[in-house]
């Protein structure tokens, strides 16, 4: 999967190359931040809407729940129509939701405006990877992706403490606004994007609507998991029928919405299966980590965040740099480095005595962090390359549902380990657990040595 084609044609000339790529990091910042800096904000949205906490919470659910319901429809309808078309929508409808955001004088319509946010962003999400696919020459593409990464680790560092920089200054509004010039700004430059013919294949809106039967309860239901335990196990299970019927209505299709075609082949099912876990552990200790932090070693939540930072800055560091050797190095072994280097990381902060030496938690971090960054670029970007360039679309958005699906099952996890365990002890058995499921990730990615 490492050699470079005969030919090195693709990609776009320059200088076309350098506003089109300004296009898509500056677009994936806006998706990313916006999710970042509306958890910051959730107090003080209460607060002045006069909302209960946890109906707040609904103001990134429905981000969420949108986004995860429309990831393969959106990657399907950018292989149909051109991925160009769809993702400059996909940017039009997340501006215009900022908008809505902006002016929302009540809860139902915020949440309905984050919702069509979540909408916009899924384009943004399902095809950037397959975007910059086709913007850069075949040779550069791991290092598209290692850029792709670093941006995205960056933004969301600096997520938290942009919302709060906002809000010292202005009422909570402005956190959606500052999206809509940023917004426009990105669909001028759009036009220098790539324009990949689209196949004119028809959307299958029962299977559409099948998809967001999975999603849509099962993002739900594992929210109710904790709190309502009976009405979560007839959502998963309603999501579980819905997923067999999509399924045994795809199967025989060229070009499944469920990209099964792409999870036939054996490097690109054992990156997703890779993902997920890696993903999945990843949440854990997100989840995890600021609990530990807080209830275990008394820190408040400035200090919390601040112990958390070098993670993602990690990320930023080793992504870059994992991309340029991963066209040099087998990446199912730089993928099984970096499980192993997170599993390490996560299993040191769990056993680690750190009342009183909190300082050792910092090189921990640091080591989760370059983990997670030589294992996600490389991932990636076998992920893409083990799809035909017609297919994408389908393989970036079998990549986003990968990561939202490892991500849910974290929090998952998390919620039940509160449930059966006291606070002071769940988080250090939940970190131990991210420990095992990225050591996970990293063996599963062997697999691919020699295919």
């Amino acid at each position: 999967m490492n050699a470079p084609p005969a030919a090195d044609t693709d990609g776009l000339p320059q200088p076309r190359r350098i506003y089109a790529v300004g296009a898509l990091m500056a677009a994936i910042v806006l998706a990313v931040l916006d999710g970042a800096i509306a958890n910051v904000a959730l107090p003080t949205i209460a607060s002045v809407l006069q909302v209960s906490p946890a109906d707040a919470i609904w103001v990134v659910s429905g981000y969420q729940l949108a986004l995860v319901m429309a990831l393969l429809p959106c990657a399907a309808l950018g292989e149909s129509l051109g991925y160009r078309v769809v993702f400059v929508a996909g940017v039009v409808l997340f501006t215009a939701a900022s908008a809505l955001c902006t002016f929302a004088p009540s809860l139902p319509w915020l949440v309905a405006a984050r919702f069509l946010q979540g909408l916009g962003s899924a384009p943004i999400m399902a095809l950037m990877a397959a975007l910059l696919r086709f913007t850069y020459p075949h040779r550069l593409l791991g290092s598209a992706l290692g850029w792709n990464a670093l941006v995205v680790a960056l933004a969301s560092a600096a997520g938290p403490a942009i919302g709060a920089a906002i809000l010292s200054v202005a009422s909570w509004p402005w956190l959606f606004a500052v999206n809509i010039p940023v917004g426009i700004v990105v669909l001028l430059a759009s036009r220098a994007l790539p324009e990949t013919k689209g196949t004119g294949r028809s959307l299958d809106f029962v299977s559409v609507a099948l998809n967001a039967a999975v999603f849509g309860p099962l993002v739900i239901g594992v929210d109710l998991i904790t709190s309502r335990p009976g009405l979560a196990a007839l959502l998963i299970v309603v999501a579980a029928i819905s997923l067999v019927v999509l399924i045994r209505r795809e199967m025989p299709r060229e070009a499944p919405l469920i990209p099964l075609d792409l999870l036939r082949g054996g490097p690109f099912r054992i990156s997703v299966i890779a993902s997920v876990c890696c993903f999945t552990a990843q949440m854990v200790s997100y989840v995890a980590l600021p609990f530990y932090l807080q209830h275990g070693l008394g820190q408040n939540a400035f200090m919390t965040g601040l112990y958390m930072t070098p993670w993602p800055l990690a990320v930023a560091v080793a992504a870059p740099l994992s991309a340029r050797m991963s066209n040099r190095v087998s990446t199912a072994w730089l993928c099984a480095v970096g499980g192993a280097c997170l599993s390490v990381g996560l299993l040191l902060v769990s056993i680690w005595p750190l009342q009183g030496h909190l300082m050792a938690l910092i090189p921990f971090t640091v080591l989760c962090g370059l983990g997670f960054g030589f294992f996600q670029t490389p991932n990636n970007r076998n992920m893409l390359l083990s799809a035909p360039r017609e297919r994408a679309g389908a393989a970036g958005g079998m990549q986003g549902t990968a990561r939202l699906v490892g991500q849910t099952s974290g929090a998952v996890i998390m919620g039940l380990l509160f449930t059966v365990a006291a606070a002071e002890t769940a988080p250090r058995i939940g970190l131990a657990i991210g420990a095992a499921l990225a050591l996970a990730g990293g063996l599963v990615s062997l697999l691919r040595v020699g295919r």
